[in-house]
C-alpha cells in the first residue's frame, strides 16, 4: 500500500477519460497501459443517463483488474445537486481517487474529503488511501488558487482546465494558447509551491498529433508531471512526452554523482561537460530522477 508521499509523486503522465455509462470503453482502456483511467460521471454522460452511469463505475471497480492503472472518478460538480449520489455510488466501490470538477472554492475540496473520510472509517479503510484530484477551469478558481491548493490533506493534484476556462473568461481559443498561458503558469506554480502535482489541458482534437506533441512538450518544460487526455490513440504521444530520455536521465545522474562527489570533498559549485553546476541544477536533477524511477525508467 502507497503512503501519502508516494501517492502524492506517483506517475501521472495521461490521465484518460471515459463515459462512465460505456463499460466497452472502460475494459478497453484498462488495455492502454495508461496511467491514470478517470471514469467520468459529468461531462462526458447525459444528464439521464447519470443512473445508468454510477451503476456501471460501480461494477467496474468491483469486478475489473485496473492493473497498474490508477483508477479515478470523477463526479458532477458540488452544488449540481448530483454530487452526493455520485459519491455514495462511488465511495463504497473504493476508488483510488476523486475528481471534482469546475471547482472555486476550498469548501467544496472540504466537502468531499469529509464523504471519503466518513467512508473510510465506516469501512475500517487507512484514513486518505482516496485521494483528491481537483480541476480548476473557473476565473474564481483561478484566483483562489493558494486556498483550493492548501484545502485538505488528501489533495494530490491539481488540474487544469482550459476550454471551461476560456468559456467562463470568453476568451477565443487559439492554437498557440496565449489566451491561457498565463492560467496555466499559475497553476502549476500554485501545485509546485505546496507540494501537489499538476496535471495539464485537454488537447480536443485528438487527430492532430503533432499539435498534442507539441503542447505536451511544452507542457512537460513547465513542470505539469502529465496532461488529459480523451482518445486512445493520445496514451503513448502523451507518456511519452512526460517521460525523461534516456539522455536526460544519463545526465541527471551525472549531476547527481558529481555533486555527491564534491560534497564529499567540502567543495561547492562545479562543472559538467563544461556547464556550471550548483544547487538549483541538482535540484533539478533529482525532479528528473523522481519521474524517471516513478515511470519505471529507474
Amino acid at each position: 500500500m502507497m503512503n501519502l508521499l508516494e501517492h502524492k509523486t506517483r506517475a501521472r503522465r495521461a490521465l484518460l477519460y471515459m463515459p462512465g455509462d460505456d463499460m466497452h470503453k472502460i475494459r478497453k482502456a484498462i488495455t492502454l497501459g495508461v496511467d491514470c483511467l478517470c471514469m467520468d460521471l459529468e461531462d462526458g454522460v447525459a444528464f439521464n443517463r447519470k443512473s445508468a452511469a454510477r451503476k456501471t463505475i460501480v461494477k467496474a471497480l468491483r469486478t475489473l483488474d485496473f492493473g497498474e492503472a490508477e483508477k479515478l472518478v470523477r463526479i458532477n460538480p458540488v452544488g449540481s445537486g448530483l454530487e452526493s449520489d455520485d459519491l455514495a455510488a462511488a465511495l463504497p466501490a473504493r476508488p483510488d481517487g476523486i475528481v471534482i470538477p469546475k471547482v472555486s472554492h476550498p469548501q467544496e475540496i472540504r466537502w468531499v474529503g469529509d464523504q471519503i473520510t466518513a467512508i473510510e472509517e465506516a469501512h475500517n479503510w487507512p484514513l486518505y488511501e482516496i485521494g483528491l484530484f481537483v480541476i480548476v477551469e473557473t476565473a474564481l478558481g483561478l484566483v483562489n488558487l493558494k486556498d483550493l491548493a492548501n484545502a485538505d490533506p488528501r489533495l494530490r493534484v491539481l488540474i487544469f482546465g482550459a476550454e471551461d476556462l476560456a468559456g467562463d473568461l470568453g476568451a477565443k481559443r487559439t492554437p498557440e494558447g496565449w489566451e491561457i498561458y498565463c492560467a496555466r503558469c499559475a497553476l502549476v506554480l500554485h501545485a509546485s509551491a505546496f507540494g501537489l502535482q499538476a496535471i495539464d489541458m485537454v488537447h480536443i482534437d485528438f487527430e492532430d498529433l503533432e499539435g498534442l506533441n507539441n503542447e505536451s512538450k511544452q507542457g512537460s518544460q513547465m513542470g505539469f508531471v502529465g496532461k488529459q487526455i480523451i482518445h486512445p490513440k493520445q496514451v503513448i504521444p502523451v507518456q511519452t512526452a512526460y517521460t525523461p530520455s534516456d539522455e536526460e536521465i544519463a545526465q541527471a545522474l551525472r549531476i547527481r554523482d558529481a555533486f555527491d562527489a564534491h560534497q564529499k570533498a567540502g567543495l561547492g559549485a562545479f562543472a559538467v561537460n563544461g556547464k556550471m553546476i550548483d544547487a538549483p541544477i541538482v535540484k533539478l536533477a533529482e525532479k528528473v530522477l523522481a519521474r524517471a524511477r516513478a515511470a519505471g525508467k529507474l
